[in-house]
């Protein structure tokens, strides 16, 4: 099969590799959609994702595609189902899994990140990491599982009550999908700060109540002249230091920063511990996504989030390195593999 192998910090081949065969309680699946995600750039970059990648390696965590073959023991999934893959497999026995805090597993197997993953035409899972998705789901769409479910553990975590007021730092794919379960979950306002037209005009498309413009507009300015007076939430989901710190100044009196964007591992802000304390603010953070990913599908089987809206036209797995190191080309949306 064809395959993109990544052999260390900017060296992603397209090889011709063995088609993996389904072992006891494995699916083997035809991958139909593959996204491109930002824990892919830091990985392409050098940067560790959320394991330790030991290449050589097919990296892509978020995909779906038709069931090909099924090894023994497996009776859930047969030939032709569609479906898609939770990449963050739980072992369930060491003290985290016990604790039902799995996302901090100590043998966690990361389909993508520790094991071969979905940039390539097959790949082989274990029927634990395996979700349906209904007959009508496209592809693409459902490839979006994973990030929705990594969204669902974060917006969790963001004490949303109905009628409060939120702003969401960042208009990509997660930022889009935080905006819809920020309004899901109850918020009368939501507000969206990026700097590409198109993102902020998808987001009021989305449902934010005001969009603001970080290059040429002073966010704390507009918000405040829009009423945006104490926000309870702040959902940071770009990944610099500068709009991290941004979240932590604009929040309000007893609120919620969500750093839920990925840093460098190295990178650092500065921090006024006196602020924290004064605005009584609670610094959070979300990892992976624990038990998650049937709601994210039920979510998209359904159609109550629109995760295609901010995608771009697909790309074969020669482009892949493309959208990997050309960063203008991401600002354009998500990109999507079909091997």
């Amino acid at each position: 099969m064809k395959a993109a192998v990544f052999y260390g910090k900017h060296d992603i081949r397209i090889e011709e590799v063995k088609t993996p065969e389904p072992g006891p309680g494995d699916v083997l699946i035809k991958v139909m959609a593959s996204g491109v995600c930002g824990t892919d750039v830091h990985i392409y970059e050098g940067d560790k994702g959320s394991a330790e990648v030991v290449p050589p390696l097919i990296l892509g965590h978020e995909f779906s595609g038709m069931v090909e073959a099924v090894g023994k023991d497996v009776s859930k999934f047969k030939p032709g189902d569609k479906v898609c893959v939770d990449p963050n497999i739980m072992c369930g026995m060491c003290y985290y899994c016990r604790s039902k805090i799995g996302n901090f597993c100590e043998n966690m197997t990361v389909v993508g990140v520790t094991v071969n993953g979905g940039f390539a035409e097959y790949s082989c899972v274990s029927q634990k990491a395996v979700f349906r998705l209904a007959d009508n789901m496209p592809y693409e769409r459902g490839a979006m599982a994973e990030p929705v479910a990594c969204c669902l553990n974060g917006i969790g975590m963001c004490e949303i009550r109905p009628g409060s007021v939120a702003v969401v730092i960042g208009g990509g794919l997660t930022g889009l999908i935080m905006l819809q379960l920020a309004l899901r979950s109850g918020a009368a306002r939501v507000a969206i700060v990026e700097p590409a037209p198109k993102k902020r005009e998808l987001g009021l498309k989305l449902g934010a109540s005001l969009a603001i413009d970080p290059d040429n507009e002073d966010v704390a300015s507009i918000l405040k002249a829009n009423d945006f007076v104490r926000v309870e939430t702040v959902i940071e989901c770009v990944g610099l230091p500068a709009t991290m710190s941004q979240a932590i100044d604009i929040a309000g009196n007893k609120s919620v920063v969500m750093m839920f964007g990925l840093t460098k591992p190295d990178d650092v802000i500065p921090l006024k511990p006196f602020s924290v304390f004064q605005k009584e603010m609670a610094i959070k953070a979300s990892f992976v996504n624990p038990y998650t990913q049937e709601r994210a599908a039920e979510l998209l089987n359904t159609g109550s989030i629109d995760v295609v809206s901010m995608q771009c036209e697909p790309i074969p797995l020669e482009k892949l390195v493309d959208a990997l190191t050309d960063a203008e080309m991401r600002k354009l949306g998500k990109w999507v593999v079909k091997p």
